[in-house]
C-alpha cells in the first residue's frame, strides 16, 4: 500500500482536525527531485526551512543577503496552499564567521541583529505564518542562559528584543521561542516555561513555544503523559504550542520489531500533543532518502516516515490514523 493509494493523505487528514502538518525542506532538493516535491506537496500544508533562513545562509557576509533559496521555497509554499514557518532569526550554530570573529560593541551588535531581523522579517512579511525567533538559548547542564555570542555581547535582555524586532517587521507574522529536550517535565522545561512566562510578564510580543522532539524509539524518550502536561501549562499561558521537529531515529540494523515501535511512538507523540491542544505537527524531513540524523547520531537512522524510496513505513500508518 503507498501514500498515492491513500483514500487520504495526512494534510487532508490534519486539515480536517483544524491543525497544520508540515515538514523541514531543502529548497535544493525541491528543485531537482520530482518524487520529493511532489509527496511534500501532497502530504503536508506547511513548510520549515531545514537551514536556508538560518542567518549564516542569508547573510554569508555583511550586508549581502542570499534570498534565493528561501524565496524559491516560499514560492514553492505559496504554490501548493501551504504556510511557512520561519527558521530562525537567533540561533548560536548559525552565526557566520564575519559575526563570530567580529569586533562589535554592544550597541553596533544590537544594530546588526535588528538589521537582520528587519531585513528578513520584512522581506517576507505577511508570507510567513510563525517565526522561530529565538532557538535553543538555555543550556543543558546548568539550565541557564546558554553562552553565545549575543548573550555575551547583549546580556538576557537579546531575546526579548529580538521578538520586537520581529514583531515590528511583520505585526502578522505569529512568533515562537523553539528548544529541544523540553518536551516533557523536566528541569529544561522548567526553564522554558520561566523563560517564556518571564517575557509575557514583561509584555514581549511572543505568541508560542515549539517543541522540537528529536527523539528515539528507547525507554528514554519523554512519557506521553508529561508531554501533555507540558503542553496544556503552556497552553494556560495564553500561547500557542507546536511540534516543530519531529523525528524518531532508530539504532542499526533497522528490523521490523524496530520500526512497529517506531510507529508507536510517532502515534503517542501525535495523540498526546494533539489531545493537548497542539496546533501544528512538523516533522524534521519526512524521507530516509533524505535526513540530517546519520551525520549527527553515529549508529543510528530510518527516523522519519518514508523510507528512502518513497514508501510510507509503518510510522506513516501510525500518524494518519491518529490524525484520522
Amino acid at each position: 500500500m503507498t501514500a498515492k493509494a491513500n483514500a487520504k493523505c495526512l494534510r487532508d487528514l490534519a486539515g480536517a482536525k483544524g491543525i497544520r502538518i508540515g515538514s523541514a525542506v531543502v529548497p535544493d532538493l525541491l528543485r531537482r527531485v520530482p518524487e520529493y516535491a511532489s509527496t511534500l506537496a501532497r502530504e503536508f500544508s506547511a513548510l520549515t526551512a531545514e537551514n536556508v533562513m538560518k542567518v549564516g545562509a542569508l547573510q554569508p557576509e555583511q550586508g549581502r543577503f542570499e534570498f534565493a533559496d528561501a524565496d524559491y521555497m516560499i514560492g514553492f509554499a505559496e504554490a501548493h496552499g501551504m504556510a511557512v514557518r520561519g527558521h530562525t532569526f537567533v540561533w548560536h550554530m548559525a552565526v557566520p564567521e564575519w559575526l563570530e570573529k567580529g569586533e562589535f560593541s554592544s550597541a553596533q551588535l544590537a544594530g546588526v541583529l535588528a538589521g537582520h531581523i528587519q531585513e528578513v522579517a520584512g522581506r517576507y512579511a505577511g508570507r510567513i505564518a510563525w517565526w522561530d525567533v529565538v532557538n535553543e538559548s538555555i543550556e543543558d547542564k546548568s539550565f541557564g542562559m546558554r553562552d553565545t555570542l549575543w548573550h555575551r555581547g547583549l546580556g538576557q535582555d537579546y531575546i526579548a528584543q529580538a521578538f520586537r524586532w520581529a514583531h515590528q517587521a511583520d505585526p502578522k507574522a505569529k512568533l515562537f521561542y523553539n528548544d529541544y529536550g523540553a518536551e516533557g517535565m523536566g528541569k529544561k522545561s522548567e526553564a522554558v516555561y520561566a523563560l517564556v512566562r518571564k517575557l509575557l510578564d514583561e509584555g514581549v510580543p511572543i505568541h508560542g513555544v515549539g517543541l522540537q522532539m528529536h527523539i528515539t524509539a528507547g525507554p528514554e524518550r519523554p512519557a506521553a503523559a508529561e508531554i501533555g502536561v507540558n503542553i496544556r501549562r503552556l497552553r494556560d499561558l495564553g500561547l500557542e504550542v507546536h511540534v516543530t521537529e519531529l523525528d524518531v531515529r532508530l539504532p542499526a540494523p533497522v528490523t521490523s520489531e524496530l520500526l512497529a515501535t517506531q510507529a508507536q511512538v510517532y502515534a503517542e507523540v501525535a495523540r498526546s500533543a494533539l489531545d493537548a491542544g497542539a496546533s501544528a505537527l512538523t516533522l524534521w524531513g519526512f524521507t530516509d532518502a533524505h535526513s540530517w540524523i546519520p551525520k549527527w547520531f553515529a549508529g543510528f537512522d530510518a527516523g522519519l516516515i518514508f523510507d528512502e524510496q518513497y514508501q510510507p513505513k509503518p510510522a506513516y500508518r501510525a500518524l494518519a490514523r491518529e490524525l484520522a
